[in-house]
């Protein structure tokens, strides 16, 4: 019964929120809530939020920091010189438009952090889409599978929650899974050119405010917000401006030269400051939530020293953070509900049970398949600490090692990042300012394509 309570909850969940009946926060709210109910537990529905909390709470003040101290960087003009060269990349080209999505994204993850990856990808791509007048599901369907990709680095997570539950050495489950990543990758910037070629053939090569094409990536470097005579320009939709979406104007100042919050003194210090938070992050030194809230701190008061200025990036960015933030707290919810009541183990033993026995010796193969939908409906620490050690003790019965069923587990992350449990994807999703509903419709079946193109050129190269 809660096997079935499970999947119904999670099916609920997506369909309410897919087709516009709710808004994911009250969906993650509310649904769970009245699923506690109806499995017989709500007296223990606080105890279970509760614990739900707990778990996400070092992951919210994570986020909160680093949309703080990213957004910093952004005001400073940290990232200028990438957007810029991207741009130049780009030249007014939907097709190289997206292309460039996927390539940003993809250097950028070299972070292991999603969030981070999201902040940057979006804040550089955001305008350029706008004034182009392109799809911004694509934008964030293409950056999410990118990263989730790149999130199978070793200090990205779910390799070394892998490395962990079945007690090898992330290197070797990653180092050989080298060659198909690449091929996911490659995957990847095939899907950026077939949908930026789509793109260009739906709005084609615009002009930006009467600009020539030809001209128009040097106008966006060198005129920051475009100058005054581009308002209302070709990227602008009429669905968009109904939608009360900012205008392309206002939302290009990511590139004015001439916004007051650059501190182009301080460039190499906040450069040097962003390469040793992400050194440190990559070897632990302390907490990431910690790191993130010493770094926030102290690119707050070195690039602005006047309280009233510290005030007002603060103020720029709280949007973002509490938007942010509080999808995480009532993701909290749904998590909570979905293990306190054991519905997510249940879940994965049926899962698990389900395979046939004549599979036994193809249980790597099986693992890599079965890790799209089960990373997708639950967590990270869910599948990897719960559910791959059953599968690893199933393989051991037929003679598969380990290393393989831990490498196949890492099939379903370029999904993974699309779960409605990912808290990074809020912050993609809030920053574009896209519905979740639609980035999971146009998302999920490209994204589950990529993770089966690292399954199959796994299996190809033979470590799976």
């Amino acid at each position: 019964m809660l096997t079935i309570l499970g999947f119904a909850m999670i099916a609920t969940f997506l369909v309410l929120i897919m087709t516009r009946k709710m808004s994911p926060i009250a969906a993650l709210v509310l649904i769970p809530a009245l699923f506690c109910v109806a499995v017989g537990q709500g007296a223990r529905l606080g105890d279970y939020v509760l614990d739900g909390v707990g778990k996400l709470a070092p992951t919210a003040a994570m986020l909160m920091f680093a949309i703080v101290y990213f957004g910093v960087m952004i005001d400073v003009g940290l990232f200028d010189p990438v957007v810029r060269g991207i741009l130049r990349f780009c030249k007014a080209d939907p097709m190289r438009v997206v292309v460039g999505t996927a390539v940003l994204a993809a250097i950028v993850s070299l972070d292991g952090d999603g969030s981070t990856t999201f902040m940057i990808t979006v804040s550089a791509m955001y305008p350029l889409y706008k004034r182009l007048g392109m799809s911004l599901v694509v934008m964030t369907g293409v950056a999410a599978t990118a990263n989730g990709v790149m999130n199978t680095l070793p200090w990205g997570g779910p390799t070394a929650r892998a490395a962990t539950a079945l007690g090898l050495d992330a290197a070797d489950v990653f180092v050989p899974m080298i060659p198909a990543l690449g091929a996911g990758l490659l995957c990847v910037l095939l899907l950026a050119y077939v949908l930026g070629r789509r793109e260009r053939a739906r709005v084609g090569r615009l002009a930006l405010g009467g600009v020539p094409a030809p001209q128009a990536a040097s106008v966006l470097v060198e005129a920051g917000d475009g100058g005054g005579g581009n308002k209302g320009g070709g990227g602008d939709t009429a669905a968009g401006a109904a939608a009360g979406e900012p205008r392309d104007e206002d939302a290009f100042t990511v590139l004015d030269p001439h916004r007051e919050t650059l501190r182009p003194r301080l460039y190499w210090f906040n450069a040097g400051l962003t390469a040793a938070l992400i050194a440190a992050m990559i070897t632990e030194l302390l907490p990431i939530p910690v790191l993130f809230l010493l770094g926030a701190a102290l690119a707050l008061t070195v690039n602005f020293p006047r309280m009233a200025d510290q005030k007002a990036r603060l103020a720029a960015h709280a949007d973002n953070v509490l938007n942010v933030t509080g999808m995480v707290f009532a993701a909290a919810v749904f998590t909570g509900v979905l293990s306190g009541t054991g519905m997510v183990a249940h879940m994965a033993d049926w899962l698990v049970g389900a395979v046939p026995g004549g599979m036994g010796p193809h249980m790597a193969l099986v693992t890599g398949v079965l890790s799209l939908p089960l990373t997708y409906f639950m967590s990270n620490d869910g599948f990897y600490f719960g559910v791959l050690p059953v599968l690893a003790e199933a393989g051991a019965a037929h003679g598969v090692p380990p290393v393989e069923i831990a490498r196949a587990s890492l099939v379903g992350q370029a999904l993974h990042m699309s779960s409605p449990l990912v808290p990074a994807v809020y912050v993609l999703v809030g920053m574009a300012r896209v519905e979740f509903g639609d980035h999971t419709r146009f998302t999920v079946k490209w994204a589950a394509l990529t993770s089966l193109v690292v399954l199959g050129a796994g299996i190809l190269v033979g470590i799976l």
